[in-house]
This record gives structure tokens, C-alpha cells and sequence, in this order.
């Protein structure tokens, strides 16, 4: 079982970072929160934290695709992708927005998120059954690809 997770995980990884490394390639929207963005989250229920990434499309104008792939270390580290669907609406600096996504029973089922963008700053609160927390990101310097 752990070696198919890991497999899986990976596999996801492969593909984000593939992801991550072609919209670099591209310019970052001044004006939306489409695009690449980094920071880290942080569980308020046991104190983990370590880094993510994110990926942001937009579907739609009131919905967008957020793709994550982040870090957990506890005796090792193990990375993780998913995506989630954002609703968003406007909000009076940048958008406001909030999804739901689960993620099997493994990772502690069904996630909830609300937060806000705008070009520069991401931040959402999560929750689950087992876990809450903060995700905080920026945009990643011009350097970084």
C-alpha cells in the first residue's frame, strides 16, 4: 500500500513540477491571481508546516483551478499534489473564494477552504474532520523557475 501511495504521489509530483516549470515560461497577470505561487501551510490542530506551491487557472469567471503540491515531514518527507475548484466572486482587494475537495480517507477526507487573493498574496484557512490550518503564498521571484 505505501509503495502504490508513493508511486501515486509521485507521479502527481512529476506532473506539477512539469506544470510549474512551463508557467514560468509565461508572464505573471498583474491583475488576476492566475498563475504560480508559493509559501507554506500550517495545521493549527498539531503544528505540522513545511512548503507548498500552487498552480492557479481560471475556469471560468467565478471559478478557478487551484493545483497544490506540498511537503509533510515527520520522520521523512513526503510530498503531495491535488486539486482543488475554487468558486470565487470579486472582493474589495482582489477575490474572494472557497472550495471543497476530498481527498480520500488516508489524507482525512473531505477538505473545506476559504480565502482570498489578489496578484501578490494568497491566504486560506482549511478544514477537515481531523485538521485545520492556514495556507499563506506570494509569488515566486523571476528567478525562481
Amino acid at each position: 500500500m505505501i509503495v502504490a501511495l508513493s508511486a501515486f504521489s509521485f507521479a502527481g509530483c512529476s506532473t506539477f513540477n512539469y506544470e510549474w516549470r512551463q508557467a514560468a515560461k509565461k508572464t505573471t497577470p498583474t491583475s488576476e491571481i492566475a498563475g504560480r505561487w508559493e509559501g507554506s501551510w500550517l495545521s493549527h490542530a498539531n503544528g505540522h508546516n513545511d512548503n507548498m506551491r500552487c498552480l492557479i487557472t481560471q475556469v471560468d469567471a467565478n471559478h478557478y483551478d487551484a493545483k497544490f503540491h506540498a511537503a509533510y515531514k515527520k520522520w521523512i518527507t513526503i510530498y503531495f499534489a491535488y486539486s482543488v475548484r475554487l468558486a470565487a466572486r470579486s472582493a474589495s482587494n482582489g477575490v474572494a473564494f472557497h472550495g471543497q475537495e476530498d481527498l480520500g480517507r488516508l489524507a482525512g477526507g473531505v477538505y473545506t477552504y476559504d480565502g482570498d487573493a489578489n496578484a501578490t498574496n494568497f491566504f486560506a484557512t482549511y478544514k477537515s474532520k481531523y485538521d485545520r490550518g492556514i495556507f499563506q503564498m506570494h509569488r515566486p521571484s523571476s528567478e525562481q523557475k
